[in-house]
């Protein structure tokens, strides 16, 4: 998506706003009413019979006397990043709707609240803005040209914001494809051209390289599939001043029938969006890049799909890992995390200062903290609570669960070394926290990100799309914070 951006320091008036027919005005909390279009604002609050403050709550959207539209929002001090870009996609979807080749954008209050909420109401403009995958025959959907933002003038361009946009774009068009358009051939292949585009290193390691490695965990599912095309993907971005060296490792799990323990069709709906952590890594990694973060980002994807066929892996065979492990198979829908052991065991031989993994793992963590948040996990407490004040800056709410040696007990095997899962499900995401960190060697710090909201029904924080490519700004904020800038 390319914007034109103009930039006006002057607070927006109605003689400035005459020519605009789409314009979001961002009030302070302590904006005094003499604003432009107030008269209509206040016709339509007496109309609603609210007030003025309400719009705290809920924004409003007016008609203009040009014929034009305007949605009023106060973000009131106390609000978190969450709760503001809530406002902000509340307040400007009504004017996106109308498909406008141009938006206003109008800040008002304080100096230090018109800087921030420009860069807010900015970047949930462009994110909404973005064009996603449809396959509708009837979309005519216009791309918005143009941004003119009122009462703040950077020294930027915003450019560290289109990064972002980018970032969770990518995410989120990768994750919407339909599976039969987004194989793991077809993805890697999509792979392959985006590190050609942002000059990343690439390899691959396919089946039979994964075979002759003895990657048994990723092979056992990659094998069921027809053709047997499932790979471990390798990118490498690497500045010349790098502060810090971290690995993303995603979950890209093309298609997850539940293998010899189908999934009933109800569960089984939307499981093309299963490579959900592996668009996260890739997210990431591109604004990252576009960025131009002064950090090493090694990005592992693990990409197959979970199918039922002759030789799909069963319950009770038992696998050896990359690592030598032998792991016993209890439930075939619990694939995940067989396919990110071996490639946690890959990232973490290359002694990264950290790992930062992303997965759509378990419905226990959605139980756990809904549809709203997502949960992190970690091996070192430290980076759970980083993990957490990220995802505040970022407005994408994290929460940390404990990662305790005492539930290995309940992954204990008769016939191997650990078993891959139980099947009572009670606290499934620990558990599975505590399988995957068996295969991190050389102590490596570790973060895991179950992607319990990478999909909710009518948007979530900045995002009005269902799919909302949660995880690539707080997976920006966690970077920054471990490299300290």
């Amino acid at each position: 998506m390319s914007l034109k951006l103009t930039q006006y320091a002057a607070i927006g008036s109605k003689k400035s706003l005459s020519s605009e027919k789409h314009v979001l005005i961002v009030l302070g909390e302590k904006t005094e009413k003499h604003l432009p279009f107030v008269n209509v604002l206040e016709i339509k609050l007496k109309r609603s019979k609210k007030e003025f403050k309400d719009l705290v709550k809920s924004p409003m959207t007016v008609e203009l006397p040009n014929g034009g539209l305007a949605s009023f929002v106060i973000l009131a001090e106390k609000l978190n990043v969450f709760q503001k870009h809530t406002l902000l996609r509340k307040a400007v979807k009504p004017l996106l709707d109308e498909q406008p080749e141009a938006l206003a954008i109008c800040v008002f209050g304080s100096e230090a609240e018109r800087e921030n909420n420009a860069c807010a109401a900015y970047y949930v403009a462009t994110v909404n803005a973005a064009e996603l995958p449809s396959r509708k025959k009837e979309n005519k959907s216009k791309p918005l040209k143009a941004i003119n933002i009122y009462g703040y003038e950077a020294t930027h361009d915003y450019g560290y914001v289109n990064a972002r946009v980018a970032g969770n774009t990518l995410c989120r068009s990768l994750t919407m494809l339909p599976p039969n358009e987004l194989t793991p051939t077809i993805y890697r292949d999509k792979v392959k051209k985006l590190a050609a585009e942002h000059g990343w290193t690439w390899e691959e390691f396919d089946m039979p390289a994964l075979k002759k490695m003895g990657a048994g965990a990723f092979y056992a599912v990659g094998q069921g599939s027809e053709p047997m095309d499932a790979a471990i993907v390798h990118l490498t971005y690497k500045p010349k001043k790098a502060k810090k060296h971290i690995a993303l490792v995603g979950k890209g799990i093309c298609f997850d029938t539940g293998g010899h323990n189908l999934k009933p069709a109800k569960y089984m709906q939307g499981m093309h969006e299963d490579m959900n952590g592996s668009a996260v890594a890739l997210g990431v990694l591109t604004a990252a890049t576009l960025q131009q973060l002064p950090v090493k980002l090694d990005c592992w994807l693990a990409i197959a799909q979970n199918h039922i066929g002759p030789l799909a892996y069963k319950q009770n065979d038992v696998v050896i890992a990359l690592n030598g492990m032998t792991i016993e198979i209890v439930h075939t829908d619990a694939e995940g995390r067989m396919v990110l052991a071996d490639t946690l065991t890959l990232a973490s031989r290359q002694r990264p200062d950290a790992i930062l993994d992303y997965a759509t793992l378990t419905g226990s963590m959605a139980v756990a903290v809904t549809d709203r948040m997502s949960g992190v996990i970690a091996n070192k407490p430290e980076l759970a609570c980083k993990a957490v004040g990220a995802g505040a800056t970022a407005g994408e709410r994290i929460v940390a669960f404990p990662y305790e040696e005492d539930m290995d007990g309940d992954l204990d095997s008769d016939i191997a070394d650990i078993k891959q899962c139980t099947l009572e499900g009670g606290g499934d995401h620990m558990h599975a926290a505590r399988f995957m960190g068996k295969f991190i060697e050389n102590d490596v710090a570790w973060l895991h990100t179950d992607l319990s909201s990478s999909n909710r029904k009518g948007g979530l924080g900045a995002v009005q799309s269902d799919v909302n490519g949660f995880g690539v700004g707080f997976g920006l904020e966690m970077i920054k914070s471990l490299i300290g800038t």
